[in-house]
C-alpha cells in the first residue's frame, strides 16, 4: 500500500508540476499511440480480470484453468493487460516516473506471470502447450 501512495504521489507530482505539455500535445503521435496503448490495456485487464473471476462459483475452491480472450495465448493475459496499459500511459504522459512505473510493474509481474504459467503447466495435464506465459507467442 505504501508503494501504492508513493508511486500515486510522484506521478500526481510530477504531472501538476514537472511536466510541461505544448498546447498540441493531445495530437502529438506519442500521446495518441500511448492514449490507444492504455486504454487497449485496460480492455483487457478488465476482461481477464472478469473470465477470472467467472472461474469458480461462490464456494468453489478448485482451481481451474482459465479460457477465453487473451488467455488463448498466454497465462497471465491480465498481467499482460495490466503492462500494456502502464506502458502507454509512460508514453502518453512523456514522463521519468510513469517510465519507471511502467518498466518496474514489467519486472514484478513478469515472473509471477511465469510462475503462474509454470504451475499450469504441471498442475494441469491438458494445459494448453501452446500458450506463453506473459507475451501472446513469444514469451
Amino acid at each position: 500500500m505504501l508503494f501504492c501512495i508513493y508511486n500515486g504521489f510522484l506521478q500526481g507530482y510530477y504531472l501538476i508540476y514537472c511536466a510541461e505539455y505544448p498546447n498540441d500535445w493531445c495530437t502529438d503521435i506519442r500521446f495518441t499511440s500511448g492514449l490507444l496503448l492504455f486504454l487497449l490495456g485496460m480492455g483487457i485487464n478488465i476482461h481477464s480480470d472478469l473470465l477470472l473471476r467467472q472461474l469458480r462459483k461462490p464456494g468453489e475452491v478448485t482451481y481451474k484453468i482459465p479460457q477465453g480472450g487473451l488467455f488463448t495465448y498466454v497465462s497471465g493475459a491480465n498481467y499482460f493487460g495490466e503492462i500494456v496499459e502502464w506502458f502507454g500511459f509512460a508514453i502518453a504522459t512523456w514522463s521519468l516516473p510513469a517510465f519507471a512505473f511502467a518498466f518496474f510493474t514489467l519486472c514484478c509481474i513478469g515472473p509471477r506471470a511465469y510462475h503462474h504459467h509454470r504451475y499450469y503447466l504441471k498442475t494441469f495435464t491438458d494445459y494448453p502447450k501452446s500458450r506463453k506465459a506473459l507475451i501472446p507467442f513469444v514469451f
